[in-house]
């Protein structure tokens, strides 16, 4: 059993912790649920995403059939397709490169990883809210809703994905045995996935000046400040501490703790993405000049050029 010292959060979770709690009650999850729950699952979709994932090329395939599906029908899901399934692309050409100490761990991590997003959008599609992570309802709720701004709406899905999943997709992987090496190939896929996110940050900063939309860039930086509340390095240190805490810690109190620790960082990250510090006017500003422009098509373009 580990010492409770090192179970008790450090210096940064804890100041993470706080915010996290101050800004959850911001959302309201329940009047979420209730506005969507009369809406009818889409059976094609549903079709694309409902069997498992069986490889890391059945991953890259149906990430971009489905990120392809979303974008033709205006489904503002698509946005953070966009940019997770270049991730995965790069993640895959790291792992046939020979970039990871085990790659058949490497390529497990992935589909782990891919498997806890598709488990999430087909609880959305099916209207399974209770069984949804709230971070991930509270991105898909405001992609469907339409209220967001199209850079919102990438750092919601990047927010869910990386400062909620990543803890159970270690869990899910196993860091156990060779734990270090394990630990040494984490550190590696978060490498790529910085790199990548701070190309996402300057695609959407290009998408908006190629439609003319000035004035982005005060959402997006610092991007760590959006996107976690302990930052993109932070963050990525916090899903592996959670997941020792899981593997080493009872499963009565290891369990509920990671838990409670992941979902108040992230949803308090998901508030402060969804209620940026813009005023009302500037707010207004830029969805009405998102109105008359095709934003999400310009980040695709500027996605492929840059990923």
């Amino acid at each position: 059993m580990i010492p409770i010292r090192t179970a008790a959060p450090n210096a940064t979770e804890a100041r993470a912790l706080l915010a996290g709690l101050r800004r959850t009650v911001d959302v309201d999850a329940g009047a979420v649920v209730a506005e969507l729950a009369g809406e009818e699952p889409d059976a094609a979709l549903l079709d694309l995403v409902s069997a498992p994932f069986a490889s890391v090329a059945d991953v890259a395939e149906r990430l971009a059939r489905t990120e392809s599906y979303l974008r033709e029908r205006g489904d503002r899901r698509a946005v953070f397709l966009t940019v997770y399934s270049r991730m995965t692309a790069a993640v895959r050409t790291a792992i046939g490169d020979g970039a990871f100490v085990d790659p058949e761990w490497a390529a497990s991590y992935l589909v782990a990883f891919a498997e806890r997003y598709r488990r999430a959008l087909v609880a959305f599609e099916r209207r399974a809210f209770d069984s949804l992570p709230r971070p991930w309802l509270i991105a898909f709720a405001a992609a469907a809703r339409g209220e967001t701004l199209v850079a919102q709406d990438a750092l919601l899905g990047i927010n869910a994905h990386i400062t909620y999943d990543l803890t159970y997709t270690l869990g899910d992987a196993g860091i156990d045995p060779d734990r270090d090496a394990k630990r040494e190939d984490h550190d590696r896929i978060n490498a790529i996935l910085a790199r990548l996110v701070q190309t996402a940050q300057d695609a959407l900063v290009e998408a908006y000046d190629a439609v003319g939309i000035a004035g982005i860039d005060r959402l997006l930086d610092p991007i760590d400040d959006r996107l976690a509340l302990l930052g993109l390095r932070g963050v990525r240190e916090f899903a592996w501490r959670n997941a020792v805490l899981r593997a080493d810690l009872p499963e009565w109190v290891g369990e509920p703790y990671v838990d409670w620790r992941t979902e108040t960082v992230a949803t308090g990250a998901a508030a402060v993405v969804v209620a940026p510090e813009f005023d009302a006017t500037e707010s207004a500003r830029l969805r009405d000049a998102e109105a008359d422009a095709d934003v999400a098509s310009a980040l695709v373009e500027a996605v492929q050029r840059r990923m």
